[in-house]
């Protein structure tokens, strides 16, 4: 699909080449040893050189950076990962939490409360706060950087200075996340928790003597959790996507900030590697939460349900 886009960074060589007096023989050249295919080749043929050479590691070079695609990939990578990492583990322990809470003052001010701040906190988009963040505690006020991954003038290592500087850099990205997804989190886990609360089995732990401590954490807090799991990993896909636009807006150079460089210069060898780079992370999430679900809970091997627990 991104090939058949026309007006794209192919034809701008073509006219380079064609300007500087080149042969198209030399042009397939070059357009070959940018982008792993053949212009002169049908468009299946073209497809079935790329997979092959993706395969074998190489996705071509940028045309916009003149570098190695995988190069620029894999050092943006793990920059990406730390942030959405970072972002999914505190927006789940957030939510986790303030969900079991509002679940056991059920109907009292703390539950309207934190359900109003949860609606509103799931209600408002993620970009919206990190524009507002960025005016004020960036430009503003100058708390925090405002481009970047990490403090240019520390030398990367594993030194205190040098990890200060990361987390200051990702801080903003990071609670822009958090502060617009958390309440979804919340609200599944409460009416989850609600949910196993009304359970004949909390009933039978009951007349059976256990103690609170144990029935929260053993009974209802591992029910209500085990539903989210799924979400957990839908949710890195979504992070992932929405990774795009937060790192455009704070310059952070992970794979979002590159594949948002790549859509406008066209540089179609890079934009290509983003996209696939983040699909597969997807489809392997997805796929390890299909493989480990049964793991975790044991009634989705055998069909049981709740009741037979």
């Amino acid at each position: 699909m991104i090939r058949l886009i026309p007006g794209g960074p192919m034809d701008y060589l073509r006219a380079q080449i064609r300007q500087q007096g080149g042969t198209p023989g030399e042009m397939d050249q070059l357009l070959q040893a940018y982008a792993n295919m053949n212009p002169s080749d049908p468009l299946w043929k073209e497809y079935v050189s790329y997979m092959v050479s993706i395969h074998q590691g190489d996705f071509g070079q940028s045309l916009f950076y003149s570098a190695s695609v995988t190069e620029i990939l894999a050092d943006a990578a793990p920059w990406t990962i730390f942030l959405m990492t970072i972002s999914i583990l505190l927006i789940y322990i957030f939510g986790v939490a303030l969900g079991a809470v509002m679940a056991y003052y059920e109907s009292g001010l703390f539950d309207n409360m934190s359900s109003i701040v949860s609606i509103v906190s799931n209600s408002v988009p993620y970009y919206v706060i990190a524009l507002i963040f960025l005016f004020y505690f960036g430009f503003d006020l100058g708390w925090f950087p405002t481009v970047g991954r990490a403090n240019d003038a520390v030398e990367p290592g594993l030194t205190f200075a040098f990890f200060a500087g990361v987390l200051n850099h990702v801080f903003l990205p990071a609670i822009s996340l958090v502060l617009t997804s958390f309440g979804g989190i919340a609200l599944a886990m409460r009416g989850n928790s609600i949910r196993v609360l009304g359970e004949d089995y909390i009933r039978v732990a009951h007349l059976r003597g256990l103690g609170d401590q144990r029935i929260a954490t053993r009974y209802v807090g591992r029910n209500s959790v085990l539903p989210l799991y799924t979400n957990f990993l839908i949710s890195i896909g979504y992070l992932f996507g929405g990774s795009v636009v937060l790192e455009t807006i704070f310059r952070y150079q992970g794979l979002g900030y590159y594949l948002f460089e790549a859509i406008s210069a066209r540089d179609y060898p890079l934009m290509m590697g983003g996209f696939i780079i983040i699909t597969v992370a997807v489809v392997i999430a997805m796929l390890i939460g299909d493989l480990t679900y049964g793991k975790l809970d044991p009634r989705a091997e055998q069909g049981d349900s709740h009741e037979s627990y």
